[in-house]
């Protein structure tokens, strides 16, 4: 007997946590209007999975994202390869993740179907610094391609596209628009004065800042020789909670925190592998400061200090769109 359902009720890692746990073998038949995909499991494991032109572990991530759509347990239906060796936790804890980053992504790249297309401002000022793939993914946009075709024709997964994309919709740099001339909403209020777009020249040749493709993991502290005692600085003292103003109210902690979070989330998909050091540093301070019972001023200072290390590694624009989260 068929198993399925609505992708809009269920997340799909949670359905194939329910279908593995019973040890079935069969196929995931999963639909979403003109898309498709399949996910094979192989006495509970997953084994196998095709989306278009996706295989294997990337299939299972590309559809681990979707929020609409309809799926389908096939039971008794062999696999026709196997291309997965992960087991099911870490795969499952792998899209588990993008699901929630896609969360975060969504607000500037509500759909991969959208069209970017340059935004061309007058009276704009200042540099643009550019990573390598942030070069390459810029090279491919004609008005034509939309998210999903630019990530094909650069040869990289439209998750990693996307998350270039976050950034240079958040600082004007480019906008989305519906395919055949409608503008997204996403893009629809203009920013302030932003750098100007990048000529036609080849990246060889402008100043742009190598680095590599995001990571899809969450990023690693380096290590750091501690000091001897004698040596190292002084704790920090706990900071007392501050008494309310009056007809104000005194934000739970917890609130803080949670808002610090998504803030931290925010500002490493604008800044990419190049800041995440930087975000990181000012969040755990936040953090620990708000655990010993400091208010929402924290979260103010960390962002003004991430905005400036932005104004340094990518640019004036970069820095005011971070300084904008503090207003959402």
């Amino acid at each position: 007997m068929a198993f399925q359902g609505s992708l809009a009720e269920l997340h799909l890692p949670d359905i194939i946590q329910l279908v593995s746990v019973s040890g079935k073998s069969g196929v995931f038949r999963l639909i979403d209007g003109e898309h498709r995909g399949d996910i094979w499991l192989q006495e509970g494991r997953i084994v196998h999975a095709e989306h278009e032109d996706l295989s294997g572990e990337e299939a299972v991530y590309a559809l681990a994202i979707w929020r609409t759509g309809e799926f389908r347990f096939e039971a008794g239906i062999d696999s026709p390869r196997q291309t997965i060796t992960k087991s099911n936790t870490n795969l499952l804890m792998e899209a588990a993740r993008r699901l929630d980053e896609w969360r975060v992504l969504s607000k500037k790249i509500p759909s991969v179907e959208l069209v970017p297309e340059f935004v061309i401002l007058e009276n704009r000022e200042g540099q643009i610094n550019l990573n390598t793939m942030e070069w390459l993914l810029l090279s491919k946009i004609d008005g034509q391609r939309n998210v999903k075709q630019i990530a094909g024709a650069a040869g990289m997964g439209v998750f990693d596209a996307a998350k270039l994309l976050y950034g240079l919709v958040a600082t004007n740099l480019i906008r989305l628009r519906q395919s055949g001339g409608a503008q997204a909403p996403v893009a629809a209020a203009p920013a302030p004065p932003t750098p100007a777009p990048p000529r036609a020249a080849s990246p060889a040749g402008a100043q742009a800042t190598l680095a590599t493709i995001p990571s899809m993991h969450p990023p690693q502290p380096t290590p750091t020789p501690h000091p001897p005692a004698a040596a190292r600085p002084a704790p920090r003292p706990a900071q007392p909670t501050p008494a309310p103003a009056p007809g104000q109210t005194l934000v739970p902690p917890s609130q803080l925190l949670a808002r610090l979070g998504r803030l931290r989330d925010e500002c490493i998909a604008l800044l990419g592998p190049v800041g995440e050091s930087v975000v990181q540093k000012h969040f755990v301070r936040a953090r620990g400061d708000i655990e010993r019972g400091a208010g929402p001023e924290v979260i103010e200072d960390a962002i003004q200090q991430i905005a400036r290390a932005a104004a340094i590694l990518k640019g004036a624009g970069v820095s005011e769109a971070i300084l904008k989260l503090l207003k959402s």
